[in-house]
């Protein structure tokens, strides 16, 4: 369970992180969704701009038996190498966004 807790508020950590550098777009909203019971863990940009809506997930994440899964990862800076810096082990990382024969060339787990 201190497992869990701890990758709990690494996910959290590392999305509130990234969220708080901030959209460039006013119009633009960030959404932190947060599902420690189901253990779901979004970032989402919604709102407008020039005329056209905007609506998409810059972050997925979830845990799953033990391990940090990356359903999608839309940052730059590539979220699983936040995680590693905070001590997530890579064994304990899951990149789901890669199909499953790919992953075990990726350094990390692979499920």
């Amino acid at each position: 369970m201190e497992k869990l807790k701890k990758y709990q508020n690494y996910v959290q950590q590392v999305i509130t992180d990234y969220a708080s550098v901030g959209s460039t777009q006013d119009e633009i909203e960030q959404q932190l969704i947060f599902d420690p019971v189901g253990n779901h863990y979004q970032l989402m940009y919604v709102g407008w701009k020039n005329r056209r809506r905007q609506h998409g997930c810059v972050l997925h994440l979830d845990i799953k038996n033990d391990k940090i899964w990356i359903q999608h990862d839309g940052t730059e800076v590539g979220i699983a190498n936040e995680l590693v810096k905070l001590g997530v082990p890579q064994e304990d990382i899951v990149l789901a966004f890669h199909e499953p024969l790919v992953r075990q060339y990726t350094g990390f787990a692979v499920g």
